[in-house]
């Protein structure tokens, strides 16, 4: 039997567990997720940061973990909540258990918790902020009063926490192609599997921080220009925000405008900058199983997603904007691009790890707006 663990919410709920990974306490706002698998893709989503992660499928660390699934350098979450971990791994002997992985990279969570009855307070009461402590003789009531002086995520500057520090190439090798595009991927809380979703369509990314200048950015010399995902409130990042607005200013006066692909954060980020708005979900939306429709082509795709704000889809309209996807659980915008120039975005993940891979299309709709770019100067 593992050491005694609690979780606090703000709403004064608490539940009680066995504690895995390390012995503490950590304060996030708690949210779930509903992937039946991709708890290490999960647990190394920078988008994450400051966020407490319960898994709605009761059994998690089934095939063990391995570094070809990371998404990042480190695992991001604030605190792991699931139902049950597995003792073994019947990916392949070696294999790290989930709850060792914890352990080592000091991450709080706790198991043997109804997390059903959890996720139904959640999807009932909306995200809200926690706290998950170890040890004997925890008090819930000091525990909750703990999860109420915690920070929430609104305002919140998270980015700046999760992003590089430099700026640097991708380290693997672009796939052969007729033409080979240079990409600037603005870190916002980057997954990996984005660039390797460029590299294996021909292109060289280079990953600049969150807070490069538009001027550094346009020195480079992109072919392409890439806003990647990340976490905390979009409103909040500004000094990106002035940035991406720059980009398009410099777009409008261009023979040969730089194409841009926002994803996630980025595409909340791109939407802010052309002067729309953004708003807190109840719970969010994060899964591999949502439902979104391309009114371009009138398709239904299943899509990855991981965001608990969108894009206020009214402070749009009548701008050069066009709505391209819109959520069919909600009615919430995943989707539009400008009228006249080459930026468009989705609010959910094409690169899908884990997830359907029905929306990688959106890879080579940038690659083709590059292609476009290119053709001009011939």
């Amino acid at each position: 039997m593992g050491m005694r663990s609690l979780l606090a919410l703000e709403s004064g709920l608490f539940f009680r567990g066995t504690s895995i990974g390390r012995a503490g306490s950590m304060e996030g706002e708690v949210v779930f997720n509903t992937g039946m698998c991709g708890y290490q893709e999960v647990l190394t989503d920078p988008s994450y940061q400051g966020q407490i992660v319960v898994m709605t499928y009761p059994h998690m660390g089934n095939y063990g973990m391995d570094p070809i699934h990371d998404e990042s350098r480190r695992p991001f979450v604030s605190g792991f909540v699931v139902r049950e971990t597995s003792p073994c791994s019947s990916y392949r002997k070696k294999a790290e258990l989930l709850s060792d992985y914890l352990r080592r990279h000091g991450i709080v969570g706790i198991e043997g918790i109804d997390t059903r009855s959890l996720t139904r307070h959640l999807r009932e009461r909306g995200a809200m902020r926690g706290l998950i402590a170890s040890g004997n003789n925890l008090d819930p009531r000091q525990l909750v009063r703990k999860a109420k002086a915690s920070p929430g995520l609104i305002g919140r500057d998270l980015v700046k926490e999760v992003s590089c520090r430099r700026t640097y190439p991708w380290k693997e090798k672009p796939a052969r192609t007729d033409r080979r595009f240079k990409v600037v991927t603005m870190d916002f809380g980057l997954k990996w599997n984005i660039l390797r979703s460029l590299t294996s369509r021909g292109c060289k990314p280079w990953v600049v921080p969150a807070n490069t200048d538009a001027a550094t950015i346009l020195k480079m010399k992109p072919d392409g220009i890439l806003l990647s995902n990340g976490p905390g409130d979009p409103a909040a990042i500004t000094y990106a925000i002035e940035t991406i607005r720059e980009i398009l200013r410099h777009n409008e006066e261009a023979k040969r405008p730089i194409p841009l692909f926002g994803i996630c954060l980025g595409h909340q980020l791109l939407a802010l900058a052309m002067d729309g708005k953004t708003y807190k979900l109840k719970y969010g939306h994060r899964g591999v199983n949502h439902p979104v429709k391309d009114l371009t082509t009138h398709k239904v795709e299943i899509t990855t997603q991981n965001h608990g704000f969108a894009v206020d889809i009214d402070s749009l309209r009548g701008r050069d904007i066009e709505l391209t996807h819109i959520n069919l659980n909600d009615q919430t915008l995943e989707g539009f691009r400008h009228r006249h120039l080459p930026a468009f975005s989705v609010q959910y993940h094409p690169e899908a790890t884990p997830g359907p891979h029905d929306s990688r299309y959106l890879f080579d709709r940038f690659i083709g707006l590059m292609k476009r770019r290119s053709d001009q100067s011939v």
